[in-house]
């Protein structure tokens, strides 16, 4: 059952697609911010990855748990739960399974994890507070919950990229805020009430930040940052020598960040803890 239609229509469409087909080049992004997640697992740990996408994080919580342990991620995206589970069969990583659901709804066994993350995949939840309720009766009593959220769209050395890119493109309707969107919980104090409302305590919000690579230099960075869903959709609603100057000045920008091991910029999120009572 999907009731989050808008996202599982994005995410089984470009978006995903895009996600999928480059998956080593968004794992290549986010997977600095992999170790603060896997802090929470202990050896058998039963874990749910919420919103796993191509599964990276996922297949590294299994291996985290031990062979006594287990790892399940749940996505929205057919195409990017299909590249998971095929870059589980590559790796040989045998106690693993995806599940293509909608995690705001699903019928997870009660108290069938000991800890659920997400590495950047609860922020698009229709209804945040019933989507984290459904989530906690999967944990058992005492149950642990960490993931990482973006905390500021012009966060970390991204913010200064995107904002030579919106200077040459007209005003967003939206700041990201909103429910479902990808700035949903930058606000902390939105994070501890959505927690707390679902039945979670011991809310804990830290700043953090990671290393990401953009790409092999400043060109291939703008290129693949203008084919990235929130960008592409703006720059497919202007003219071509529009969209050329905006991604010609996000590739000025990034040139700052050159290295011989390519464009790497130092990211920003909120790691978020808490626990189901028990």
């Amino acid at each position: 059952m999907i009731v989050n239609e808008q996202q599982a229509q994005a995410w089984n469409g470009y978006e995903g697609q895009h996600w999928a087909e480059h998956s080593d080049r968004y794992d290549a992004v986010n997977r600095g911010f992999n170790p603060l997640l896997l802090a929470a697992i202990q050896p058998g740990d039963r874990v749910l990855d919420v919103g796993c996408g191509n599964g990276q994080l996922t297949r590294l919580a299994a291996a985290t748990s031990g062979p006594h342990g287990e790892a399940t991620g749940i996505d929205l995206s057919v195409p990017m739960v299909r590249r998971a589970e095929a870059s589980a069969r590559a790796e040989g990583v045998s106690n693993v399974r995806f599940i293509r659901a909608d995690a705001q709804v699903h019928p997870f066994p009660a108290g069938g994890f000991d800890v659920a993350l997400s590495r950047f995949g609860v922020m698009f939840f229709g209804d945040p507070v019933a989507a984290f309720g459904n989530v906690g009766r999967a944990l058992r009593p005492g149950g642990r919950l960490a993931f990482v959220c973006l905390n500021d769209g012009w966060g970390g050395d991204l913010g200064a990229v995107l904002k030579a890119f919106a200077a040459h493109l007209p005003q967003s309707g939206s700041d990201g805020t909103a429910v479902a969107e990808p700035l949903s919980l930058a606000d902390p104090a939105i994070v501890r009430q959505v927690l707390t409302d679902a039945g979670f305590r011991a809310v804990d919000c830290t700043p953090v930040e990671a290393t990401q690579l953009w790409g092999r230099d400043a060109s291939d960075a703008a290129r693949f940052l203008a084919e990235w869903g929130p960008l592409r959709h703006q720059l497919v609603r202007v003219d071509p020598a529009t969209a050329q100057r905006a991604t010609e000045a996000m590739a000025a920008t990034l040139r700052r960040h050159e290295s011989p091991d390519g464009v790497r910029m130092r990211g920003t999120a909120w790691l978020v803890t808490a626990r189901r009572p028990g």
